[in-house]
């Protein structure tokens, strides 16, 4: 299939490009290396620089004929959302219409959606939260996510394109941002190997679902070939405190540094953790990585990239 990625020489989506040209699928990334790195990107991929708000982006979209869009390109930051919610709609949603509307002139016949599962569920009532939760958004990132999901909805509906809306828990893993604010564990990471000391917000109590950037990518293998409509949670279902984390990250890297627990972050999500049991049924995807091993070739990436 040919597929086309946004956000291909970032993070996440990176991990799915190399996932996607192993299978034998012709590549084209569109990134505007904004956040993303060149140094991510398959060779294999064709690579556009370019944003997802450019108006040019329909004429790339339409010289390619992609069967598939995987959507990553975005506004990560949620503080970033808070601070500025007009350009977090402008990148997440503005720019989301502008690939929807590409791949409808072209004829797309599935899109692939990177949602969030912790920032649309808001607070938990539930846990660990399925897909049915309420969705209570507590900042503009979530809000957009949301918003991009509804439109999934609607072009399903209205033009007949399949969607899949993978809900991500907290992804972490090799070639995450440390720059990131929603990369806790490589920020962690880099403050101890820069001789830094970390700082936890709050009491240090709140818990994640941290799920392998691997797993991930696998599940977006699976998704491809699904013809399953709607979202799935992807996530463990096990939470993790910052405290217990950081414990790990230290025996990790032989550090006895202890952190500074400072403020905490106004209006942060005391749990999060999803349920990935559709995700299972539906997709056949279950995480493989133990968070463990996960860390220990998290470690072993930063140390290669920034030795001491």
């Amino acid at each position: 299939m040919k597929v086309v990625v946004t956000g291909g020489a970032g993070f996440i989506a990176s991990h799915i490009v190399d996932g996607y040209v192993a299978r034998g699928h012709e590549v084209f990334v569109v990134d505007n290396l904004s956040s993303g790195d060149k140094k991510n990107l398959n060779p294999k991929a064709t690579l556009h620089a370019m944003d997802i708000l450019d108006p040019k982006l329909q004429g790339v979209i339409g010289e390619i004929r992609p069967d598939v869009l995987n959507h990553h390109a975005a506004q990560m930051d949620v503080r970033r959302s808070v601070a500025d919610p007009v350009f977090d709609a402008k990148v997440n949603v503005l720019g989301f219409l502008n690939l929807l509307e590409a791949g409808r002139a072209a004829g797309v016949k599935k899109v692939i959606f990177s949602s969030s599962g912790g920032a649309i569920y808001g607070d938990q009532e539930k846990f660990p939260a399925p897909e049915e939760h309420p969705t209570r958004p507590a900042s503009p990132y979530g809000v957009s996510k949301l918003t991009g999901e509804n439109y999934l909805v609607y072009y399903h509906t209205t033009f007949g394109i399949p969607y899949v809306a993978l809900r991500y828990a907290n992804v972490y893993g090799p070639r995450q941002n440390f720059r990131g604010e929603a990369g806790v564990i490589a920020i962690f990471i880099d403050q101890l190997l820069s001789g830094h000391t970390p700082v936890i917000n709050g009491d240090g109590k709140q818990t994640r679902d941290f799920v392998y950037v691997g797993d991930v990518a696998a599940a977006n293998m699976l998704a491809l070939e699904s013809s399953f409509v709607g979202a799935i949670n992807i996530g463990t279902g096990v939470e993790t405190d910052l405290n217990a984390l950081y414990a790990k990250l230290a025996a990790g890297l032989s550090s006895h540094v202890a952190p500074i627990h400072g403020a905490a972050k106004e209006g942060e999500q005391r749990r999060s953790v999803l349920d990935a049991s559709r995700a299972k049924k539906i997709l056949g995807w279950t995480p493989k990585t133990s968070l463990d091993q996960g860390l220990a070739e998290t470690i072993a990436f930063y140390r290669k990239a920034k030795p001491s």
